[in-house]
């Protein structure tokens, strides 16, 4: 009887995971919209000139709002076109106030540990007295991602480029083999397999040593990858586990904001940071979306890893609501800073909130794009662009700057990749040039220009990335890597198919007007 009861508790929990929980929730949702509609919805009924009233009101508010134009648009046309649903779909969906809530909690952390973070003025003085505009414009970036990107300029710092998931793999299993004191994870994707099971394996050996895990994952990153209280069996197995903005049936607001940032720290001296998650597809091995999954990430050593250590602390503190007593343990040792003394450039990691109004995110890639003389390489899997960067890129590009774009030629959405094809034509009639990853997924998120500046990091080139989640890269001035960067881009050009302008017309009409349709909506998806 008992073995029953255990075998029909198992398929029951098989049946009803989180995925058909969530799948369920929504077509709860969408059914009360079409219910709304259907009573509602008559032309001749009171409650159908309500909430046409309603559509008018909402769409003032959204113009005078301080959202994206892009979002504005996207929420008008839905709001005013079908009144019933649009207006429900922006109270469940966009009005945002779940992100006040969200703002007051964490900016209680955030203000007293932005004190433990001061700004480099002796860096940022030479590079001002410099005499070099260059350099001046490396100051100001620096200023403006201390600002609102949280996080100083750093010297006494090494960088280490990873060109594939596998080589970070690699030489993170190594680092962590070597950690005493303390290992923060936090990632978006987090899956069972051959990376996930390699790497908790030496989680639960350090644990034992006295080793001080804690680890963060996006709840519904992980909403198909993990079990149901997933943090559970981390705490019994000794790991300290929190899960950030745990998952609901019903979607409301705040769960758009999600923690896509991959970091991974150990103790106080090296910091892992990039595009790939913990999950077999980022090291291939298995299979999804093509024969190669192509990624990248860094390995920071010295002083800058400092910044990683609070990036996490930070949201290990908002979400369980605690501070240390003491920070000092946490921070890079004299050792660190002078074994990492003879490190060549500057590194700034900073971090994109969507709860501070301020796209730091768009404004790095932005500031990188406008000072370019020579080339911007950029490799992201989605290419969903507001008007400013598009604006930029083609600027750039007509000015006689090689501007060149990797994207995946397989896709992970279908639809993504429709609208990330929909700005091919005008960017290369603008005369950027546009390339697809043939054997796969391409996943890395870089920027790379003129032999001098990189970012490495989880951004992508999209709406979610750039204004609804939270993120975190890498920024390097002259460092020994950015070189490496630039030639991982050339070879991967080898396996990549050139999409040009005649390419672009020659779309069939019909698609070119469904990835238009898409396209409109690109800001909601």
């Amino acid at each position: 009887m008992k073995k029953f009861i255990s075998m029909f508790v198992r398929t029951i929990k098989r049946i009803f995971n989180r995925t058909v929980i969530c799948i369920l929730g929504v077509l709860i949702q969408l059914s009360y919209l079409v219910w709304l509609f259907w009573s509602f919805g008559t032309v001749s009924s009171y409650s159908y000139w309500i909430f046409e009233i309603a559509a008018v009101f909402i769409a003032f508010i959204i113009i005078n709002s301080d959202k994206h134009p892009s979002y504005k648009i996207s929420w008008i046309l839905s709001i005013l076109t079908v009144p019933i649903v649009g207006v429900m779909m922006y109270v469940c969906f966009g009005n945002g106030n779940s992100g006040r809530k969200l703002r007051r909690r964490m900016n209680q952390f955030n203000e007293e540990e932005h004190l433990l973070l001061p700004q480099k003025n002796d860096i940022i003085e030479s590079l001002e007295n410099s005499g070099d505009i260059e350099l001046k414009e490396v100051a100001k970036q620096a200023n403006y991602l201390y600002n609102f990107g949280g996080y100083p300029v750093y010297k006494n710092t090494n960088v280490t480029y990873f060109e594939s998931g596998e080589a970070k793999f690699d030489a993170l299993c190594g680092e962590l083999e070597n950690a005493e004191r303390f290992i923060f994870l936090e990632y978006f994707i987090i899956q069972e397999g051959k990376m996930w099971n390699t790497i908790l394996e030496i989680l639960e050996r350090k644990v034992k040593e006295g080793v001080d895990v804690r680890m963060v994952y996006d709840d519904i990153g992980c909403l198909r990858t993990l079990p149901y209280k997933y943090y559970e069996q981390m705490e019994k197995r000794g790991i300290k586990c929190r899960s950030f903005n745990k998952f609901h049936p019903f979607w409301v607001a705040r769960m758009n904001n999600r923690d896509h940032r991959k970091i991974l720290v150990i103790d106080g001296h090296t910091a892992f940071n990039g595009g790939a998650n913990l999950a077999d597809e980022y090291i291939n091995a298995i299979k999804k979306h093509g024969d190669y999954w192509k990624d990248s990430a860094v390995m920071i050593k010295g002083e800058a890893v400092w910044s990683f250590t609070m990036m996490f602390l930070t949201m290990w503190n908002y979400i369980t609501n605690t501070k240390p007593q003491s920070y000092v343990g946490y921070m890079p040792t004299e050792r660190v800073i002078a074994d990492n003394a003879d490190a060549h450039g500057l590194v700034i990691p900073y971090t994109d909130s969507p709860l501070d109004k301020e796209s730091v995110g768009e404004n790095t890639y932005l500031s990188i794009i406008n000072n370019a003389t020579d080339y911007v390489y950029i490799t992201t899997p989605y290419l969903i662009i507001t008007n400013e960067i598009e604006t930029a890129l083609t600027l750039a590009a007509k000015s006689g700057v090689d501007v060149r774009i990797i994207t995946p030629h397989v896709p992970d959405k279908w639809y993504v990749h429709a609208v990330t094809r929909s700005y091919y034509k005008n960017l290369t009639k603008g005369k950027v040039r546009i390339y697809e990853f043939v054997p796969g997924f391409i996943h890395a998120k870089n920027f790379v220009s003129d032999d001098k500046t990189a970012v490495v990091g989880t951004i992508n080139l999209d709406y979610r990335s750039l204004y609804l989640h939270f993120e975190c890269g890498t920024y390097m001035y002259n460092t020994d890597c950015v070189i490496d960067v630039k030639e991982d881009f050339l070879n991967t050009l080898e396996n990549c198919c050139e999409i040009t302008y005649d390419d672009c017309l020659k779309v069939n009409p019909f698609r070119r007007l469904g990835r238009s349709i898409l396209r409109l909506f690109a800001p909601l998806m």
